[in-house]
């Protein structure tokens, strides 16, 4: 009787076991993309090409490291030196500090910080203005200038699907993986080269009988859902029309 009851009580904490795994188990993949902590003296790096973080605020100063682009700091102070260049000394870790140019970041509290972060958007191509353009949409969440970063991510998105498709026909037809009998769509949607738009939260879709990748529209469908009455509006449901079709057909 003693056995019978711990095998029944074992089967009873598997269940268990196995049903908060179930559970919890979506929560954790939502929870993969960290969102951004905003506060007053919180910054993140748009432009990594200028973000040299150095010892003293100085261009020639010794380099302390470069910060990648979408890394948040803190602003500890500031200082404008005589070539005109505004610095921010800046806290990376709770041991790693320095400083480093104001163009290379943005403070979202900061009046004016989305607009300055907009031109640089329109000023930038391919994969930087999809990235620049995801920072807005995170750390900007209720600016007035939302739909038309949307649109402008939404179009970049489509526009790398071609390049996308391109690259991985190329790299099918090259492989040995063309004389295999898996799915043609389980190799494009494998393909390496879709990782880090993948990070960026862009999803592709894929039409087998064309080869071809198709942004999923996400962008588009909030402007059309969130911002009705938007000029972008009118462009992001042709899109999603342009989309429906290209599924149809």
């Amino acid at each position: 009787m003693s056995a019978r009851f711990t095998s029944l009580r074992q089967v009873v904490v598997f269940i268990l076991v196995f049903g908060c795994a179930l559970i919890y188990a979506p929560t954790a993949w939502a929870q993969r993309r960290r969102a951004p902590v905003f506060g007053a003296r919180t910054a993140v790096i748009v432009d990594e090409r200028l973000a040299a973080l150095r010892v003293e605020p100085n261009l020639t100063a010794e380099l302390v490291r470069r910060l990648g682009r979408g890394r948040q700091v803190s602003i500890v102070d500031s200082v404008r030196v005589s070539e005109g260049i505004a610095y921010y000394r800046v806290a990376v870790t709770r041991r790693t500090r320095g400083w480093i140019p104001a163009l290379s970041l943005v403070l979202p509290s900061r009046a004016g910080e989305g607009e300055r972060l907009l031109k640089l958007i329109r000023a930038s191509e391919d994969f930087d203005q999809l990235a620049r353009a995801r920072i807005f949409l995170d750390w900007f969440p209720r600016s007035t200038l939302r739909p038309e970063v949307l649109l402008l991510f939404g179009n970049a998105a489509e526009a790398a699907a071609e390049k996308l498709s391109r690259d991985a026909a190329r790299r099918f037809d090259e492989s040995e993986s063309g004389k295999s009998s898996a799915p043609i769509g389980l190799y494009f949607l494998n393909f390496s080269g879709l990782d880090r738009y993948r990070k960026q939260g862009i999803i592709f879709t894929f039409d087998g009988a064309a080869k071809q990748f198709h942004y999923d529209g996400a962008a588009w469908r909030e402007i059309v859902r969130r911002y009705p009455r938007s000029r972008e509006a009118a462009q992001a449901r042709q899109r999603l029309d342009s989309l429906a079709a290209a599924a149809s057909r």
